[in-house]
Parts: structure tokens; C-alpha cells; sequence
């Protein structure tokens, strides 16, 4: 779970405008840290069954924001992917 100061900087770091915090981007920068954090929690705890559910249920949403993002703003999407450093 990420803290209310990093997924603010998260945030700030990747919103469009000042009150943007629930724009596809935005969205997507805040799961991609979620999903590092508790994928260094599953290095140290591998039989945390439940964790790793909702770590899979958080991928498959990224997944879904970035197939939207590719769809509606290709141009925004590929600098989203190279700031977030993920692989497409």
C-alpha cells in the first residue's frame, strides 16, 4: 500500500493539470508503483497467496488502461511508457 506522500508525488509527477487525479496516466503511474512495492513484498514473502491476487488483479488493470491509453492517445501512451520504463 503506498503511503498518501508517495502516490501524491506519483501523482504530481504524472498528472496533466493540477486537479487531474484520475486520468488514464495518472492511473496507471499510481498502479505501476503499487505493483513494484508489492512485488518486492513477494520476494520476501513467496507464500502470501493473497497478496499475489490482488498484485494479478492490479496487472490486468494496468493492462487494460494501457490497451485504452494505446486506442484513445497513442502519442501520450508511448511517453508514458518510456517515463514508466515498462515494456510493450
Amino acid at each position: 500500500m503506498l503511503s498518501k506522500r508517495t502516490k501524491t508525488k506519483v501523482i504530481g509527477e504524472h498528472a496533466a493539470h493540477d486537479k487531474d487525479t484520475g486520468s488514464a496516466g495518472v492511473q496507471i503511474a499510481v498502479l505501476s508503483k503499487q505493483i513494484d512495492e508489492l512485488t518486492a513484498h513477494l520476494k520476501k514473502h513467496a507464500k502470501d497467496n493473497h497478496s499475489r491476487r490482488g498484485l494479478l488483479k492490479m496487472v490486468s488493470q494496468r493492462r487494460k488502461l494501457l490497451a485504452y491509453m494505446k486506442k484513445k492517445e497513442p502519442e501520450k501512451y508511448e511517453k508514458l511508457l518510456k517515463k514508466l520504463d515498462l515494456k510493450k
